[in-house]
């Protein structure tokens, strides 16, 4: 029995060795209120390195930076808005994951639903194109059918 055992080893290694490797930040906050927006804010900004990453997920050098820096600003008594307006001016819209609302975002923010109207009027469009196209074939067929009886009329003559 000692061959399922030393198969058993490396499977519990590749199980435990990406626990070591996760991202382990100890900051030290004042009060629980300071740890929650640390938290909430962390998750609300995207790292700028991993791009589809947030920076609490994230283990990119810059997402680690940002981590500090958002920890100093909430012990310097920063609010919220404060470091939102701080990192927009280093980093623009693209730190949001939920950018603001402003005329250069509005293509981003109402373009799926323009491109699902223009796309439900352009399905329309074509529904309605076939249609008229089944009852132009159907009104020739009829039109054919009508000539030939015709035909046999005047034939029968």
């Amino acid at each position: 029995m000692i061959f399922p055992r030393i198969l058993l080893l490396p499977v519990l290694l590749l199980l435990v060795a990406p626990a070591g490797l996760a991202q382990v930040d100890a900051f030290a906050f004042e009060n629980d209120e300071q740890q929650q927006r640390f938290r909430r804010l962390s998750n609300e900004f995207r790292c700028p390195m991993c791009q589809n990453a947030n920076l609490t997920g994230s283990t990119g050098g810059v997402a680690e930076d940002l981590r500090r820096e958002i920890h100093r600003m909430i012990l310097a008594g920063s609010t919220d808005t404060e470091i939102e307006q701080f990192m927009f001016e280093r980093y623009g819209d693209f730190i949001f994951y939920r950018p603001r609302l402003r005329p250069d975002t509005m293509l981003l923010w109402f373009g799926p639903v323009l491109f699902l109207l223009l796309g439900g009027w352009v399905g329309w469009r074509i529904l309605r194109q076939a249609g008229s196209r089944e009852k132009k074939a159907l009104a020739a067929e009829l039109d054919a059918g009508k000539q030939e009886k015709l035909r046999r009329l005047l034939d029968d003559e």
